[in-house]
């Protein structure tokens, strides 16, 4: 997937709902290995992981691409989450730490030329310029990029590719969080495993002994799947058991969660259809 310039102009539909948080400071990786669930110390400079930041009790506030520019420089890019109040919430927990929490707005979220990288969690390009991040898959190329605000590439958000950027990450198993719905679910149920999106190797960070636990005692009995039927909407209920966590706009599918050995779940005495999950998301793979 390498990043082309000059990209076409008008030709990279901005996403909306995206944001950006950077941390940089000497101990600017430190702090996201305290506070995020994946291992900061694994990840290299120049390439990116998923990960997520919890509560005490182990449920997800936030779940998010991270990505090391430096030995000194994070990025956070966030689907669903406003950088200006996570970086408010994380503000919390600095104290004497040598690092600066910075929401960017000046940097946008778009929809790039997909084409499959050789190195699926390299970051391509520049920060100053843009940079561009494989988010597909083998069966399902996609690219995101992170350019400046006036970047001329970019286009007006359009309900199409913003619809099929949303369908993809439901194929895909990448859950979108509605914010009505923070501190919802753990890390297995929403299958977070399968993105690479925690680590049980690490050291401490908040949320931690829960996973484990779960983990090793194998107490994870509900976990994500992805359904097609009428009526998908984020937070209905589903029978017997589980709940919608995101869907398309027009409730045709959705990612839930429900009992991972359980037949297919209905909705309102209506049967809904279990759809497979497309792998190769997990970043690095």
């Amino acid at each position: 997937m390498p990043f082309k310039e000059p990209l076409p102009d008008n030709s990279c539909p901005i996403l909306p709902g995206f944001s950006l948080l950077e941390l940089e400071g000497p101990q600017a990786a430190a702090f996201a290995q305290a506070q995020f669930s994946n291992d900061v110390s694994a990840l290299e400079p120049e390439h990116w992981h998923w990960s997520a930041w919890l509560t005490p009790k182990g449920r997800v506030i936030a779940l998010f691409a991270l990505l090391r520019l430096g030995e000194d420089r994070l990025w956070l890019v966030l689907p669903d989450h406003p950088a200006e109040s996570l970086a408010a919430a994380l503000q919390r927990y600095v104290f004497r730490s040598r690092v600066l929490l910075r929401p960017r707005p000046d940097l946008v979220a778009a929809v790039g030329p997909a084409e499959p990288g050789e190195v699926p969690d390299l970051i391509v390009g520049e920060p100053g310029s843009g940079i561009a991040l494989d988010m597909g898959a083998p069966d399902l190329p996609r690219c995101l990029l992170v350019l400046p605000a006036a970047h001329p590439a970019l286009a007006a958000p359009d309900t199409g590719a913003e619809g099929a950027w949303l369908a993809a990450d439901l194929a895909l198993g990448f859950p979108r969080l509605d914010p009505r719905r923070e501190e919802a679910w753990t890390p297995q149920m929403l299958s977070l495993e399968r993105l690479g999106a925690y680590s049980l190797r690490k050291g401490c960070y908040p949320g931690q002994e829960i996973v484990a636990r779960t983990h090793y005692l194998g107490q994870a009995k509900r976990g994500l799947v992805r359904l097609a039927g009428e009526g998908l909407a984020a937070g209905r209920a589903l029978e017997p058991a589980g709940a919608v966590v995101c869907a398309l706009a027009d409730g045709s599918q959705a990612l839930a969660v429900t009992a991972l050995e359980s037949p297919a779940p209905s909705l309102e005495g209506r049967q809904l259809q279990r759809l497979p999950l497309l792998d190769g998301l997990r970043r690095p793979r």
